[in-house]
């Protein structure tokens, strides 16, 4: 249709470029904003039209435009995510994320807000505006109306229309000295909507972040009183309002307003900008520590009620004394801080006046002590001993970046788990958010973690642009944000400087070994650590033609840096990996793989990726007890290592030593959550424990994680063979086979077809298996295992045999594979384990 000849609206059911329009959910001053489906993904957005009216202003045009610009480059839960920009017949329109919730304004509506709602939205606006104004961006029309908050209590900044960008002018000396940052705007043009323009705003002067500030001081007014500091019958009453009166004091709207919360309104709202918060950081600051307090007073009243007090007394002493020892805690009020220090003093005086209760009194003495230390040393100072790092966002799109963006998540991962003090979620795990709307406090209570890191890299001409940003996954606060602008040739001195401040910012004291720790991994040569990041990114991937794709990055990382451990531990990845996806016979890469492990080692002996290469290249190599001591050097290493604890369970399990393998596959994925290969692995081993209902508990877990990962139906089908459910075994299995057509998944299906007597669809997989096989693209062992269900066990052994010239890698799994169940009670059976070392 010809969007030029449309009304002001769209109507349901309308196309705009790939967005499906469902319906009109909101209009601003500058256009209608729509609820649309994009079709290319499948998901839900936000559309935002700029009004037909205001095309043919160009300023206005290019405000909208600049909407767009300015917060796609910024990377945090609490602001709005832009998703595209684009005109359709001359119909300009933005596409953000949808959000399923009201704007602040319809809450205030409702009913006056609790003070612990409002220190929570506070912070995570307060939150959003410091990450704008560390990337050079201010809002300029902070207010309940672009203020939104979903049902699970996250707060989204949006609609940065009327946002400039600041201009910078940093030290000639130091380029790092924090600058005076000013927008762009014409003086005495006025922007924003006056109940909560600042001052300086009002006058059309030139702005700069702390007008945003005193924005954020009258939203939270208004939160707190219900009511705005400054009113009026018009628009130039307000304004009138703002530069000449002071609000009144906010006890008299609201009583019970702690005397804090007073000081830091008062400070955002100081009419001259110099006497206001300086930065959005220190006024976060002040909101995190009078949270702090809010929250340290309800936990002492939880912990230390009137009751628990009578219990405590009661086993003490009988006599209403000891009761009464516990009652300023449990009924004074005001300050925290003097509360605390007051029933100190009483609990003092309670010991030596009621001497029968000393015990009771002792123990409150204590928790007011300790009270006392949690808010001298609040919780943004004390250690947070955990951290997801998530995929950088390619924020460009560019392909030729992609092995950047997830290089440094992973290289930080990589690095950052060399600390034993610090649980770093895995990669794996991680890496399934990639791509992904990403909610930092959903992730912490998911993966169990106090902090996540996100980042977005972006080429802009010859440099890169990193935006990082830390969030405190328990109250969403951003604990540090930095932009980086280098030549890619700098990339590894910005992951150092990464590293180094998230421990700072997790206050993580490090020894000078830890220090080192981190940073002896890494190369000094930059090309190296870039050939290295493509290495990885191709290795990932998991293909044979992948695979030789990563070696030559590997290859070329050691040209350039003779001395890189990890690019030598990473070339002997890819060669133990040749067999199972590119059908290269270990016996041809063996070697190969124990001279990169053990010249990684040479290197640096504390690398527990290393050891586990090692360890794996010796369980290749069937030198069993070799491969046990390189393992568990590479747990002590890094007992957080997911890898490790994995690969060792196989070993374990092909030596019979079922309830050691168990235990290691289950610390595995309490490392590695997401991991689907894990799921995998633990639901097989629950099967062999014929706990099949646990098996299923994780066969559904598995298909949630990600129905086309190419085993999804791996635990299902394998429990359906041991029901002898072959119909729903073979329907399972055929699922993998169309996710992916491999040897591994082919033999599974074709065994389930012979098992159930389906016999012309076993033999037509063994004709495909044995196509691959001569092509080297699969192992004699998977047709050994479709033979074993036909019941040829001739046939079976003597693929068998090949495998066992070829001295084949994954032979081990005969001694588990439940597709070889048929094939256990032949002597030959227990004859090739026994040749193999498995068994005495």
């Amino acid at each position: 249709m010809n969007l030029n000849k449309m009304n002001k609206e769209l109507g349901a059911n309308t196309t705009l470029s790939h967005y499906h329009i469902v319906s009109k959910i909101g209009a601003g001053g500058m256009g209608e904003v729509y609820l649309a489906e994009d079709m290319r993904l499948g998901r839900k957005v936000a559309l935002k039209i700029l009004s037909a009216e205001l095309t043919k202003h160009e300023d206005r045009v290019r405000r909208f435009e600049q909407e767009a610009r300015a917060a796609s480059g910024l990377s945090h839960p609490n602001i709005l995510t832009i998703f595209d920009i684009g005109t359709e017949d001359s119909t300009h329109f933005i596409a953000t994320e949808y959000i399923d919730g009201p704007t602040l304004r319809s809450v205030l509506s409702r009913s006056r807000m609790k003070l612990g709602e409002v220190l929570d939205i506070s912070l995570q606006v307060a939150g959003a505006l410091a990450a704008a104004h560390s990337a050079g961006i201010i809002h300029r029309d902070i207010k309940p109306e672009n203020i939104m908050v979903r049902p699970d209590g996250l707060v989204k900044v949006l609609d940065f229309g009327l946002a400039k960008l600041i201009e910078t002018q940093a030290s000639s000396t130091n380029s790092g000295a924090q600058t005076i940052a000013r927008a762009n705007t014409d003086p005495g043009t006025v922007m924003g909507t006056a109940a909560y323009m600042s001052p300086e705003q009002a006058r059309g002067r030139t702005v700069d972040a702390r007008t945003d500030i005193f924005s954020l001081g009258v939203v939270i007014y208004e939160m707190i009183a219900g009511r705005a500091p400054f009113e009026g019958e018009t628009a130039s009453h307000v304004i009138v309002s703002i530069l000449e009166k002071e609000p009144p004091p906010l006890t008299r709207s609201s009583p019970d307003a702690p005397d804090e919360l007073e000081r830091i309104v008062t400070k955002a709202l100081a009419k001259d900008k110099d006497e206001r918060y300086q930065t959005v950081k220190d006024l976060l600051i002040d909101l995190k520590r009078l949270k702090q307090r809010r929250d340290l007073d309800a936990e002492i009243e939880r912990s230390i009620s009137p009751d628990t007090f009578s219990r405590s007394a009661v086993a003490t002493s009988s006599g209403p004394a000891a009761v009464a020892t516990a009652a300023p805690l449990a009924t004074s009020s005001g300050d925290v801080a003097a509360r605390t220090t007051s029933s100190a003093e009483y609990l003092v005086s309670g010991i030596k006046q009621h001497k029968k209760s000393a015990v009771a009194a002792v123990t409150l003495l204590v928790i007011a002590i300790a009270a006392m230390a949690y808010l001298f040393y609040p919780a943004s100072s004390r250690a947070m001993n955990s951290i997801a790092v998530l995929p950088f966002t390619n924020a460009g799109g560019d392909p030729n970046l992609e092995y950047v963006s997830d290089g440094v998540s992973e290289s930080l991962i990589n690095s950052l788990s060399q600390l034993q003090r610090l649980r770093v979620t895995a990669r794996t795990t991680a890496f399934r958010y990639k791509g992904k709307e990403v909610d930092p406090q959903q992730v912490g209570r998911e993966l169990n973690v106090r902090a996540v890191l996100m980042g977005r890299v972006r080429q802009v001409g010859d440099s890169l642009n990193i935006q990082v940003d830390l969030v405190d996954a328990t109250t969403g606060a951003q604990l540090w944000g930095e932009e980086y602008n280098r030549r890619l040739s700098d990339i590894l001195a910005v992951k150092q400087d990464i590293s180094r401040e998230i421990t700072d910012k997790l206050r993580l004291r490090l020894t000078g070994d830890e220090q080192k720790q981190i940073s002896r991994r890494d190369t000094t040569n930059s090309e190296a650590y870039q050939s290295y990041l493509r290495g990885r990114y191709h290795w990932n991937k998991r293909t044979g033609v992948e695979l030789k794709k990563a070696i030559e990055q590997f290859q070329q990382a050691i040209d350039r840096d003779p001395n890189y451990a990890l690019a030598y531990a990473g070339l002997a990845d890819c060669y133990m990996l040749l067999e199972q996806y590119a059908g290269v016979p270990s016996s041809e890469t063996a070697s190969k793989t124990r001279a990169a492990a053990e010249r990684a080692i040479a290197i640096d002996d504390s690398l527990a990726e290393a050891h586990t290469s090692l360890a794996f290249h010796y369980h290749q190599s069937w030198q069993w007890a070799e491969s046990e001591k390189e393992f568990k050097r590479a747990i002590s290493l890094n007992p957080n290592y997911p890898t490790a604890r994995h690969w060792y369970q196989i070993l374990l399990e092909a030596l019979g030593r079922d309830d050691e393998a168990f235990a290691e596959i289950k610390r595995a994925l309490e490392l590695d959550p997401l991991s689907p290969v894990l799921e995998v692995n633990i639901g097989e081993a629950y099967a062999r424990r014929d706990d099949l209902d646990s098996a299923m508990v994780h066969a559904k877990r598995l298909v949630q994680l990600d129905p086309n990962f190419p085993l999804a139906h791996q635990i299902h089908g394998e429990v359906y063979l041991k029901q002898r459910r072959y119909a729903e075994a073979i329907g399972e299995f055929q699922q993998n086979v169309t996710n992916d057509r491999s040897a591994y998944s082919l033999s599974y299906l074709g065994h389930a077809c012979a098992m159930a007597g389906r016999r012309d669809e076993a033999v037509a997989v063994l004709k495909e298996l044995e196509g691959m096989y001569n092509k080297r693209e699969s192992l004699a062992q998977y047709q050994a295992a479709v033979y074993a269900g036909l019941g040829d066990n001739d046939q079976a052994f003597a693929w068998l045999e090949k495998g066992f010239q070829a001295r084949s890698a994954t032979l081990v799994f005969l001694a588990i594979d439940s597709t070889f169940d048929p094939l256990r009670s032949d002597p030959r059976y227990g004859d090739l384990l026994r040749r193999m070392g498995l068994r005495p």
